[in-house]
């Protein structure tokens, strides 16, 4: 009986002892530790700053752009035409917009190829021209779309631009779907998917960040959410079946950043509430249903399938709850802190800001800044004369 008493305390302790290891474990882990301290060293206006994706339209940094960052303290910027003039005036510019930032900062752009190359904007250099993505489609050439992601990536790095708006993984069925067209890769799922899936491999090679867009597909419309609100009257299952599989694929081979479309689905949702302000879009299917754990943002908030039908507070409001977490151009930042801060509660901002803070220490950090001959190289041609365009 003794012996049977001391046996079981001895396995009771040893019980003990693996569980406090584990636990150790759990709270030291240098990342979450990271993450926790920021966390904790933000005020909620901060926290939600960190949620918005700036548009400034400077080509400097001037007093205008300081205060704008010391009151908002945002999570990033996207680059436009304003704010690319000249190589190592674009470069100074992103480099000291850098250091008003205490946290790595997302700088991001819209650089697909084709008819979407905001780099092509340069007043002084002209970088390769890059072919769109259905000419990449047409060579069904996977390696081919994995180094012109690799290219592009590239270019983008002799700024210090670390996260693209790229690739596009909308399935083109609609040959009057002008708002797509050319940037995708073709009509079929299939390879979509593979040329998709490579052109993001070719673009984190180089450590800068793929954005696969636009969930959960834009392919088969008419309308361009940058004008009006395109509705697809398409159920889960058609879906399942056509436009989810790129989107699978690349949550598959880990995707780290999807952006959510102005898109309606009525015979999903039951109504026409676009997909980046839908908690059955974004959270029941992209997070539940394709088990999705990176980062959403939405298309620009400043697109008229949005402003045309909801309010400010309607669409910060709506898209957070529906599962957002980054919000990509609002069109007034200090309002749209206001909002967030009185209708939405901390622990759901909290869950949001401990994902980017984890996302910016893990990819952003130490990322090399190439020269500007990345910008076009001999060698990017050999590569480019492939493919027919």
């Amino acid at each position: 009986m003794k012996k049977t008493i001391i046996l079981m305390s001895l396995l009771s302790l040893l019980l003990l002892f693996f569980f406090q290891i584990n636990d150790t474990e759990k709270y030291t882990n240098p990342l979450d530790e990271k993450v926790l301290q920021a966390l904790s060293s933000m005020t909620l206006e901060e926290k939600i700053g960190q949620m918005l994706i700036l548009y400034e339209t400077h080509s400097e940094v001037n007093e205008e752009v300081k205060t704008l960052f010391n009151e908002i303290k945002p999570g990033g910027i996207i680059l436009n035409k304003e704010n690319i003039t000249t190589y190592t005036n674009t470069k100074r510019y992103i480099e000291e917009i850098k250091t008003l930032s205490k946290f790595p900062l997302i700088v991001s752009i819209d650089q697909e190829g084709g008819r979407v190359q905001r780099l092509q904007l340069l007043k002084d250099i002209t970088p390769t021209n890059l072919p769109s993505m259905f000419e990449i489609g047409k060579t069904q050439d996977v390696s081919l779309s994995y180094e012109v992601g690799k290219i592009l990536a590239e270019q983008v790095k002799t700024l210090g631009i670390n996260v693209v708006y790229a690739p596009v993984c909308d399935i083109v069925t609609n040959k009057e779907n002008t708002g797509i067209g050319t940037r995708s890769f073709g009509n079929s799922p299939t390879l979509v998917s593979s040329m998709c899936t490579n052109f993001a491999k070719g673009i984190e090679e180089e450590k800068v960040i793929a954005t696969y867009k636009h969930f959960p597909g834009h392919g088969d419309t008419t309308t361009d959410s940058h004008t009006s609100l395109p509705i697809i009257k398409k159920n889960l299952e058609e879906l399942e079946n056509f436009e989810l599989i790129p989107f699978k694929e690349a949550i598959n081979e880990d995707a780290k950043i999807i952006m959510v479309g102005h898109i309606a689905f009525p015979n999903i949702t039951n109504d026409l509430t676009p997909a980046s302000l839908s908690k059955t879009i974004i959270t029941d299917i992209l997070k539940k249903k394709l088990n999705y754990n990176g980062l959403v943002i939405t298309d620009a908030l400043n697109m008229k399938a949005l402003t045309d039908n909801y309010t400010d507070d309607e669409i910060y409001t709506m898209a957070i709850n529906a599962g957002v977490d980054l919000l990509l151009m609002p069109n007034n930042p200090h309002k749209a802190i206001q909002i967030i801060k009185e209708t939405i509660n901390e622990e759901r901002i909290n869950e949001s800001v401990t994902k980017i803070l984890k996302f910016k220490f893990t990819y952003l950090e130490n990322i090399e800044i190439l020269d500007s001959s990345h910008l076009n190289q001999n060698s990017y041609q050999d590569i480019l004369n492939k493919i027919e365009q």
